[in-house]
């Protein structure tokens, strides 16, 4: 596999599905430098040929053979790049995987687990309200939502699967964070599942890649991957921290 981050310079890989994604990708550029390449010598013979008596085989071999080739070469990858983005977006998470629920409002992101009872309450946007400590708009009135864990960060565990819900509660949002390869749309009236698993513990920033107001510039979070063990402690403190 070619060495991504030193060579190109692009972000850590922090996740399961990564290197794949990385290896795809300069495997195009590689492409694209061979066909610059070949695209040019074809361009110099044909001049050359052009000063000499053509021959019906040189249209073969400049023309309808590069095409075929070339259709070939881009379908192989066009193939490969939907066999790639499938595996993340449309073959569905594993049912142990671990449930996490993005929101994505002007200008924050908040970050929902079902607690104990691994159910999610209900929410009514008409109570929502940061001011009063409740972002969500969580219904007091349902007993699932007695439990439910709202943070500001999110925190996952390394080497598990999860499966993140992007819901938006105003206008279109771009979760997104580079080092894990992922990069969704959270759309209003729209809940998008998106799954992943992280394998580096550290922080790494999430960001909004959607221009979605006048204060876009300053809508981050922060995701922080612990070891399983870490993680575990983390949830009790937080579950115990519910009244």
């Amino acid at each position: 596999m070619l060495p991504a981050p030193n060579l190109w310079h692009l972000p850590r890989d922090a996740s399961q599905h990564g290197p794949a994604l990385d290896h795809h990708l300069l495997l195009n550029l590689w492409i694209a430098l061979a066909l610059l390449t070949l695209a040019h010598l074809i361009l110099f013979t044909g001049l050359i040929i052009k000063r000499r008596a053509a021959q019906p085989s040189h249209k073969l071999y400049l023309e309808y053979l590069p095409l075929a080739l070339l259709t070939i070469l881009f379908a192989t990858l066009a193939i490969k790049a939907q066999h790639l983005w499938s595996a993340q977006r449309f073959t569905g998470a594993a049912p142990e995987a671990m449930q996490v629920e993005v929101t994505a409002m002007q200008f924050a992101w908040y970050f929902r687990y079902p607690g104990p009872d691994a159910h999610f309450g209900q929410t009514k946007l008409s109570l929502a309200s940061a001011g009063e400590g409740n972002p969500l708009g969580l219904d007091p009135h349902d007993p699932h939502s007695a439990d439910d864990i709202v943070t500001s960060q999110l925190v996952l565990p390394a080497n598990r699967e999860v499966d993140l819900t992007l819901i938006s509660q105003d206008v279109i949002h771009g979760f997104s964070v580079p080092e894990m390869r992922l990069k969704q749309n959270a759309v209003p009236g729209q809940p998008t599942h998106i799954h992943f698993t992280p394998t580096t513990p550290g922080t790494y920033a999430i960001l909004c890649t959607q221009l979605c107001g006048l204060g876009h510039y300053r809508m981050s979070a922060t995701l922080l991957i612990l070891p399983p063990d870490q993680f575990a402690t983390w949830l009790r403190t937080h579950e115990g921290a519910i009244p």
